[in-house]
């Protein structure tokens, strides 16, 4: 399986870097990032592997410039996001939504009938909820199910406990999980529906991508068993 990763930096896209750098099956995986060495090196301590190969992307709201690089590639994991704390709806919407359908129109012309799409939304994610991030990850979900991949899956995980060394660019959330390290296998071992790891969370994804899911929009008690 070849794969298109964007989002290599983030807590999640770390941890799905990690596991497909590890996984066999993995053969190339295509990092897309603004600056060189920002997505191959961290991966939560996975160290630079031959499969990755970065693409620096100047404008991630227009890919037409690098759309040739995409072709031949099988699945499309899509990590990027932000926290919506202190932004204002058109501003998050800019990030959450114009980028993620930019870069899915421009994988999708690359491997027309041929790309499986998996973006990372989060839990409570409604296009019809009062609080604005749910309503554009919504929004934005959607949108991706309406277009024509060969497959597209939506995770909503909920809690994501970061492993192997993988820290959350968020200060704030780092701060939290720093404080809550020797509670975080009890968490697990209580809610294991509701809390995941990014390891958890990427190999679930790798396995999603190859051999499908009943369901197109996964919660966290799916990504558990998924």
């Amino acid at each position: 399986m070849r794969v298109i990763l964007f989002g290599a930096t983030g807590m999640v896209g770390q941890g799905v870097l990690r596991e497909c750098v590890r996984n066999p099956s993995v053969e190339a995986v295509l990092s897309v990032v603004r600056r060189a060495g920002s997505g191959t090196a961290s991966a939560g301590g996975a160290t630079r592997s031959e499969k990755v190969r970065e693409l620096i992307a100047d404008d991630f709201y227009n890919f037409s410039a690098i759309e040739n690089e995409f072709a031949g590639y099988d699945a499309c994991f899509f990590c990027l996001g932000i926290s919506s704390v202190g932004m204002k709806e058109p501003e998050y919407r800019r990030v959450t939504y114009d980028i993620t359908l930019a870069a899915a129109g421009a994988v999708l012309r690359a491997n027309p009938g041929e790309m499986t799409f998996i973006y990372v939304s989060g839990a409570g994610t409604d296009a019809k909820g009062r609080a604005m991030w749910a309503r554009v990850k919504g929004e934005t979900e959607n949108a991706l199910l309406a277009m024509p991949f060969k497959a597209a899956y939506m995770f909503r995980p909920g809690g994501i406990v970061p492993m192997h060394g993988i820290k959350s660019k968020t200060a704030v959330y780092q701060a939290i999980y720093t404080v809550m390290t020797p509670l975080l296998p009890m968490l697990l071992r209580m809610f294991p529906k509701q809390i995941t790891t990014t390891e958890q969370l990427g190999r679930a994804m790798l396995r999603v991508a190859k051999y499908g899911y009943p369901k197109q929009v996964l919660e966290s008690a799916d990504i558990a068993s998924a």
